[in-house]
This record gives C-alpha cells, sequence and structure tokens, in this order.
C-alpha cells in the first residue's frame, strides 16, 4: 500500500504541475497576443486611416481566436484540478484499490 500511495501523491503532483502550467502558459500567451495584435492594429490605422473597419474587424476575428484558445487552456487545467484525472483513474484500476 505504501508504493501505490506514492504513484497517487506523484501524480497528483504531476497534475498539478501541468494545471499550473496550463493555466499560467495561455494567460501569459494571451496577454503576448492581445498586445502583438494591438500594436499591429494601431500599426495598420495609422499607414491606412481608410481601412480602419476592415482591420478592425480582423482584429476582433483574431481576438476571439486568440481567447478561445486561452478559454479551452484554462478549462482543460481546471478539469485536471478539479475534476476527475483521467491517468488517476487508470493507475487506480490496475492497481486495484478504490479512492
Amino acid at each position: 500500500m505504501q508504493i501505490s500511495g506514492q504513484i497517487i501523491a506523484n501524480i497528483e503532483s504531476a497534475t498539478a504541475i501541468a494545471a499550473a502550467l496550463l493555466i499560467g502558459l495561455s494567460a501569459l500567451g494571451t496577454a503576448i497576443g492581445f498586445g502583438i495584435l494591438g500594436g499591429k492594429f494601431l500599426e495598420g490605422v495609422s499607414r491606412q486611416p481608410e481601412l480602419t473597419g476592415l482591420l478592425m474587424t480582423r482584429m476582433f476575428l483574431m481576438a476571439g481566436l486568440i481567447d478561445a484558445f486561452s478559454a479551452i487552456s484554462i478549462a482543460m487545467g481546471l478539469m485536471l484540478l478539479f475534476g476527475s484525472n483521467p491517468l488517476l483513474n487508470t493507475v487506480i484500476s490496475h492497481l486495484n484499490i478504490s479512492k
């Protein structure tokens, strides 16, 4: 039983690290993406003011895609933290122990 407890603890700690990386890196990537997107939008508008509407439409489309990536990554991280961990369930079933 001692070894199975250590295995479960190792899986839980690796899951916490993976969830933290998913949430943290998605927030960082989104912030960098929005910064670059906004800068390029302002640069494009300053060069071609007559294309403001077209550029704004495309900027909002790209902002939605950037935000969707972040939301999916955060949801996966929260699922690992608070939901059912598929790796842990598989290991528990192979070790034939109950939670």
